[in-house]
């Protein structure tokens, strides 16, 4: 399969050079086909220069032709916006995202000419309410200490991180790349459900480990959670939090299975399963079934990881059963350090369609929801909220932030600043950059030297920018946005406050008994501790 993936790229290179040579031999044969040679010529020593240069992914996978996607969007670009695509168009991510990304990862300018491309006055446009006293901030590398009085290990994390991607999914170039970036910018990779791998280690940058319901990394021979290993693999030095994983915004409450024949001898390393055999991931947890068994495990992993802050990650969907869990934190008194919400329009390698588009609820709703049910239940202090879900800019982050989150996490933010071109061929195993394959060649196209100096340059820029947004709002600080600082159109001439569409419901007010508009003291009083079900 790889040498037939070789001839597949190469063969444009190897009929340049074919016909270089037969000019040639014409050439000195009967004095003609002088210039065609010189033409040929010219573009076999392109290839070659293709091959070997670390920048750009494509050229090293599609040496000679890879030239027509620059010149499609490069050189030519009113070719593509007009006949191809706009700038604005969103299938997920826009170009006006992925150049941004693209702009800050390469340390290029990032800035735009001739205003605003977004369309001002059209419903759902937002926007940050500046201040005509702005603040100079110098520094950008804003954190957030993630550990609660349970926690013998806080975490100094930064506020924008790479979120869950498991190796497997993407390539061990593309984990070293990242991981190594991570390091280099002091900010935190998140595993994914895949665990750790030789690659992460490589990176020597910090880890959040993610225990799914494969408990890879900790799992025993009949697929249920192995304390033992679970309290190795918790106890590496890089690892610094510990994530357990309900659910993944693009497909919330599915499982998975990886096929024998994509299981490598270094992914059964990394999840420690077996050669030769399917690998499932059930949907749901063995490990525990009710709110309370799910607080018992979270104090256990907290137990055996030695103190390390332990959180989960979870897609909302039932709010009554996110309520259970809050339930459960009161009556056992184990809170967990952390929850990160994913929303719907999370990415993924591989989903049904119907999950990717119709199954769970969008980030920021989610967001607001956890952060308000925390807050009645007396327990926001307790807890840091991360979010995930398309955040790529620091407009992106700052809105996550006043809305409720601590921190924000994203993938494929950090997905294309390694190269990621949004192919959509993850599911493939040939992906034209070597982001998300497990094919060795094609995965050869991604320097871990060049796109790690990226990954490290775009958390910088962004962070930058972050700083740049906050003191336009008056603030020092960007964990001081609050919803007010937003703004929200909703038709034309109707606009709302960010106060409005997402306001901070008052502390302690579902333990109170205060009644609320929003529903959210319904939902309280038939949610239960013991038992993911209503209470009738």
């Amino acid at each position: 399969m790889h040498k037939l993936a070789t001839l597949e790229r190469y063969t444009p290179l190897a009929g340049v050079a074919a016909i270089a040579l037969l000019c040639l031999l014409l050439s000195l044969w009967s004095g003609w086909f002088l210039l065609p040679f010189v033409l040929f010529a010219a573009l076999t020593a392109l290839g070659v220069h293709d091959i070997r240069q670390p920048s750009h992914s494509i050229l090293r996978n599609y040496p000679v032709m890879g030239h027509m996607r620059f010149l499609f969007e490069g050189v030519r670009p009113e070719i593509r916006q007009y006949l191809i695509e706009s700038d604005q168009d969103e299938e997920p991510f826009s170009r006006d995202s992925r150049s941004l990304v693209y702009q800050r990862a390469k340390g290029v300018e990032d800035k735009r000419p001739f205003g605003t491309r977004k369309r001002v006055y059209d419903a759902g446009y937002s926007w940050l309410t500046h201040s005509i006293a702005p603040v100079h901030n110098t520094n950008s590398d804003f954190r957030v200490t993630i550990g609660n009085a349970g926690c013998a290990q806080p975490y100094n994390a930064s506020l924008y991180n790479i979120s869950a991607m498991s190796f497997g999914s993407l390539s061990a170039n593309a984990i070293e790349a990242l991981n190594t970036g991570a390091r280099m910018g002091g900010f935190a990779h998140d595993t994914g459900e895949g665990s750790v791998s030789r690659y992460h280690k490589a990176g020597g940058g910090d880890l959040i480990y993610q225990v799914a319901s494969g408990y890879f990394g900790a799992r025993a021979a009949d697929g249920s959670f192995d304390r033992e290993k679970y309290a190795v693999t918790a106890a590496l030095p890089q690892i610094k939090m510990i994530e357990l994983k309900l659910s993944q915004g693009a497909k919330p409450g599915h499982g998975g299975m990886l096929p024998a024949s994509k299981i490598t001898p270094e992914i059964a390393e990394a999840r420690g399963i077996p050669m030769g055999i399917d690998c499932v991931s059930p949907a749901g947890h063995s490990a525990f079934s009710t709110p309370l068994e799910m607080m018992r495990f979270i104090g256990e992993l907290r137990d055996l990881s030695g103190g390390k802050p332990v959180g989960f990650k979870l897609c909302i969907g039932h709010r009554r059963e996110f309520m259970c869990i809050v339930k459960a934190m009161l009556e056992t008194g184990i809170v967990p350090d952390f929850i990160v919400v994913d929303g719907t329009e999370g990415g993924t390698g591989a989903a049904p369609v119907e999950f990717t588009n119709h199954v769970g609820m969008p980030m920021t709703e989610g967001l607001s929801f956890v952060h308000n049910t925390l807050r009645g239940a007396g327990l926001r202090d307790q807890v840091k909220v991360g979010a995930a879900g398309k955040i790529v800019s620091a407009f992106d982050i700052a809105r996550a932030l006043a809305i409720g989150a601590d921190w924000c996490n994203s993938a494929r933010g950090f997905m294309f600043a390694i190269g990621c071109i949004q192919a959509q061929a993850c599911h493939t195993n040939k992906c034209p950059v070597g982001v998300a394959t497990q094919d060795p060649l094609r995965q050869r196209a991604l320097d871990v030297g060049d796109k790690s100096a990226r990954v490290a340059r775009f958390h910088g820029n962004t962070m930058k920018a972050l700083a740049e947004m906050a003191g336009a709002a008056g603030l020092s600080d960007p964990n001081d946005f609050l919803p007010r600082h937003f703004m929200a159109r909703q038709a034309d001439n109707q606009m709302v406050t960010g106060d409005e569409a997402f306001p901070y419901l008052p502390e302690g007010f579902l333990i109170d008994g205060v009644t609320d508009s929003q529903g959210y003291k319904a939902r309280w009083d038939r949610a239960n501790a013991a038992s993911f079900a209503p209470v009738d």
